[in-house]
C-alpha cells in the first residue's frame, strides 16, 4: 500500500502580486505526484484564510478534485465517525483523508472550509476520530486530531486518548507545534516529544513548514513541511518544499519527494565591506543566484544588509529592485548600526541586567521617552503609566496636551523678570 502525505498548501497566500499563483501551482504539482498512491492524507492549513474568496475556492477545488478521477484500490473497513452517503461515494475513488489546521479553525458552531469540502464529497475530515482501510490483507488505521489552540492541545489529545488498533499499521495525524519543533513563538506548545502517544507506527505533524523524518522511541515522526514559502525566514530557505510518500511492505519505506517546478527562496546576509560599494556587493550576490543556478521561475530573494546606517541608501535599494525586475523578486531587511539604536539597545540591556519586573521596565521606558520629549521634571510618570495600564489612553492624551502647553509657556518666559 502506498500513502501520500501532503500538508500546508496555504491556498491563496501571497506577499506580493507576482506570487499569487504560486500556492496553487506548487500544490498542484504535489497532488499530481501523489495520484499514484492508494491513500492521500492532507495535514491541515490547506487554505491560508478561514474565509477564502470565491476565486481561491475555484482554483483550490480544481486541484482537490483530481483524486476523484482515480478509482480506489483500497477497501474501507470501519470508522469511529458516522460516514454520510456522500462520504461513502467519496470512498469509491482515491480516498483523501484530511484534518484542518490553525488557519482553518472556526467558531464552535460553524463549519470550517475542510468540513465544507467533506460536505461536497471531496474528502473525509477527521477530528479526534479514526478510519481504517485495507489492501491486499494490509490494514491501515488513520487517527486524526485537527488543529486546536496550542494551550489546549495536550488536554484535547489526552482527553481523546487515541490507541493503536491491533493488526493495523497505525498513523496519528496532528497539526500542532511540538517542542522542539516550534513554528510560532507567539503560542508556546503544550505538546513535546515525550508526551506524544505511544505505539503508533507513524506520527505525522503539519504546521511546521520545514520537513523532517526521524525515529522517536517506537514511532517514526514525519513532518512533511509546506509546499509554499510563507514566512520568508532563513529556515525556510534551508529546506526543500515537497511532500512524503510511504510504501508499506515488510518495513515501511518513507521518502521525501521534492517539488521541481516551485519558486525557490534564498535568504542571504550581506555584511558591508569598505572595498566594495553597496551596489557592487548586492549585485555580486544576486548574479550568483540568478545566473548560476538553473531555476524554473524567477527566485524570491531576501537580502539582510548588515552595516552602518550611513552606508545604506533606500534609493539605491529601489534602483536594484527595478534593475532585476523580471529576473528575481527581491526584498531587503536592514540591520544597521546608528548612535540612536545603539543607545536604545544599551538602555534596554541595562534594564534587563537590573532584573526588573515587566511593569518596572515599562515605567522606565515611558519615563525615558517623555524625558527625551522635554517633559517637565515634575511630571507624574507613575500615574501616567497606571492610566495607560488601565486603558485610559484618552486621559493620558489630555494630560500630555496640558503638560506640553505649560512647558511651552515656561520656555517663552524671559530668564530674568523685569
Amino acid at each position: 500500500m502506498r500513502i501520500a502525505i501532503l500538508s500546508d498548501f496555504h491556498f491563496g497566500v501571497s506577499s506580493r502580486l507576482e506570487l499569487e499563483e504560486d500556492s496553487f501551482e506548487q500544490a498542484e504539482e504535489a497532488m499530481e505526484k501523489a495520484l499514484d498512491s492508494d491513500l492521500i492524507l492532507l495535514i491541515g492549513d490547506i487554505f491560508d484564510s478561514r474565509f477564502p474568496k470565491t476565486s481561491i475556492w475555484a482554483k483550490a477545488i480544481k486541484i482537490l478534485v483530481k483524486p476523484l478521477l482515480k478509482e480506489s484500490n483500497v477497501k474501507f473497513l470501519e470508522s469511529s465517525k458516522e460516514l454520510r452517503k456522500i462520504s461513502k461515494r467519496t470512498l469509491k475513488h482515491l480516498p483523501v483523508i484530511a484534518i484542518h489546521g490553525t488557519h482553518e479553525r472556526r467558531a464552535k458552531d460553524e463549519i470550517n472550509v475542510i468540513q465544507a469540502l467533506e460536505n461536497a464529497g471531496i474528502l473525509i475530515h477527521l477530528h479526534c476520530q479514526t478510519i481504517v482501510f485495507e489492501k491486499d490483507g494490509k490494514r491501515v488505521a488513520i487517527h486524526g486530531m485537527s488543529g486546536v489552540p496550542e494551550r489546549f492541545a495536550k488536554d484535547v489529545l489526552y482527553s481523546w486518548n487515541p490507541k493503536p488498533m491491533p493488526n493495523c499499521f497505525n498513523i496519528l495525524l496532528l497539526h500542532q507545534s511540538i517542542e522542539p519543533y516550534v513554528y510560532s513563538p507567539l503560542e508556546p506548545p503544550t505538546l513535546n516529544l515525550s508526551n506524544l502517544p505511544k505505539g503508533f507506527d507513524l506520527i505525522v505533524d503539519g504546521h511546521i513548514h520545514g520537513h523532517s523524518i526521524e525515529k522517536i522511541d517506537d514511532s517514526i515522526l514525519v513532518i512533511p513541511g509546506s509546499t509554499i514559502v510563507t514566512q520568508l525566514e532563513k529556515n525556510e530557505a534551508e529546506t526543500e518544499k515537497g511532500f512524503v510518500k510511504v510504501e508499506l511492505n515488510e518495513k515501511p519505506k518513507i521518502d521525501f519527494i521534492p517539488l521541481e517546478r516551485n519558486r525557490k527562496f534564498f535568504y542571504e546576509e550581506i555584511k558591508l565591506e569598505k572595498k566594495l560599494s553597496l551596489r557592487e556587493q548586492i549585485e555580486k550576490k544576486l548574479k550568483e543566484i540568478i545566473y548560476v543556478k538553473n531555476l524554473p521561475k524567477p527566485p524570491l530573494i531576501k537580502l539582510k544588509i548588515v552595516g552602518k546606517e550611513t552606508e545604506v541608501s533606500d534609493q539605491e535599494l529601489r534602483y536594484i529592485e527595478r534593475k532585476y525586475s523580471g529576473k528575481a523578486l527581491i526584498g531587503f531587511v536592514k540591520e544597521l548600526e546608528s548612535p540612536e539604536i545603539t543607545q536604545k539597545i544599551e538602555f534596554l540591556r541595562n534594564l534587563r541586567e537590573q532584573k526588573l519586573s515587566t511593569e518596572e521596565i515599562g515605567l522606565g521606558l515611558l519615563k525615558k521617552n517623555l524625558e527625551e520629549l522635554k517633559f517637565n521634571s515634575i511630571f507624574d510618570y507613575d500615574n501616567t503609566f497606571k492610566l495607560l495600564s488601565d486603558g485610559e489612553i484618552e486621559k493620558v492624551f489630555n494630560i500630555l496636551l496640558v503638560e506640553q502647553s505649560t512647558l511651552t509657556q515656561v520656555l517663552k518666559k524671559p530668564l530674568i523678570e523685569k
